[in-house]
């Protein structure tokens, strides 16, 4: 009879929806409403934003990191970086080649995410905060380079970023690798497990013995970097431009929520930064196609994160969490337990 019943808990857990289901609905969904739409090749449109998609996977997945660490943790910087390191790409490719520029680019991401680091963790400022700061300074350094700069991306550095595998790009097929690779790390991983354990509760992971400094340090500096690297790919792409990656930060964490990783912290999703990706590129390119101005897609997408949000919030219980988090931190005498008794201890989906 005991074998029985601990084998219906492990049959339920098979049988539950992932948490980047719907952003597949969402693909699926999309990508047939652009067909009906624009008659013609049907895989064009997928074709397409496997072309685009990559970038922007790359840069979530370096987000879903950071969001992962828990409530208030997010980066505004990336699309500053981005911009920013496409001139850096460019300027150090022209001299010593494509791969060192790639290196210098993912190299300039991670000290401006150094600068984050060193606010978050030594000031004491807010997260958003200290990578809106980052950005402001990031920003300034992209002017400069961006009135210095001279040429464009290595032509073999473009063949490269352009090259495709029986109509796949090789690109994206790449970031599918490390997609595998970040996911591995969560799954199976000190490190990986250590950003879940603060995301679900900080307190309690200090009292476990983990380095929440180290862990909150590699996260926002994998996240940055990861920014850096894409903005030297994008400069050889498209070309490099101080509004290269303006899209990239509202876009990012877009696709973190609605691939399914919670906002509240402490469950990430990489799988789902490719369903989230593919499914904004193709929106994209959908309300492109029927005349929406670029302003009106950020409404629509700041309005499906905060839909997103609310229903998970819904779903999971960590708006009440949050809530009691709060209470007990207002309370005069209040049991610290009720921080870390409370967390979303859910499974990883993908």
């Amino acid at each position: 009879m005991s074998a029985i019943d601990n084998a219906v808990p492990t049959e339920r857990r098979r049988l539950t929806w992932p948490a980047w289901g719907w952003s597949l609905i969402g693909v699926l969904a999309v990508w047939a409403v652009i067909v009906a739409v624009r008659p013609g090749a049907p895989l064009d449109p997928l074709t397409q934003a496997l072309s685009l998609a990559p970038f922007l996977v790359l840069v979530a997945l370096g987000q879903m990191l950071v969001i992962t660490l828990g409530p208030g943790n997010i980066d505004v910087s990336v699309g500053t970086i981005v911009s920013m390191t496409s001139y850096v790409s460019v300027a150090v490719g022209a001299t010593a080649g494509p791969v060192v520029g790639l290196a210098a680019a993912a190299g300039a991401g991670v000290a401006a995410g150094a600068v984050s680091v060193a606010a978050i963790l030594l000031l004491r400022v807010p997260p958003i905060i200290a990578t809106l700061a980052t950005s402001l300074v990031v920003t300034s350094a992209t002017l400069l380079l961006a009135d210095a700069a001279r040429g464009g991306a290595d032509p073999a550095l473009r063949s490269f970023v352009n090259a495709k595998v029986l109509g796949i790009p090789l690109i994206a097929l790449l970031v599918v690798l490390v997609t595998v690779v970040i996911w591995f790390l969560l799954r199976h991983t000190r490190l990986g497990l250590s950003i879940i354990a603060v995301g679900q509760s900080e307190r309690a992971a200090e009292r476990a013995g983990l380095k929440v400094v180290a862990v909150t340090a590699t996260a926002y500096l994998v996240s940055a970097g990861f920014a850096g690297l894409v903005g030297g790919l994008l400069a050889a792409f498209i070309s490099p431009s101080t509004q290269l990656g303006t899209s990239y930060m509202l876009d990012s964490i877009a696709v973190v929520v609605i691939g399914g990783t919670l906002i509240s912290g402490g469950r990430p999703v990489a799988t789902g930064a490719w369903t989230g990706a593919l499914f904004f590129v193709l929106l994209s390119g959908l309300l492109n196609l029927v005349g929406w101005s670029v302003g009106a897609q950020n409404v629509l997408k700041g309005v499906l994160v905060v839909l997103v949000v609310i229903v998970a919030s819904a779903a999971t219980g960590t708006g009440r969490t949050s809530i009691r988090r709060l209470r007990a931190s207002l309370t005069p005498g209040a049991p610290q337990a009720a921080s870390t008794t409370t967390t979303q201890k859910e499974p990883i989906h993908g």
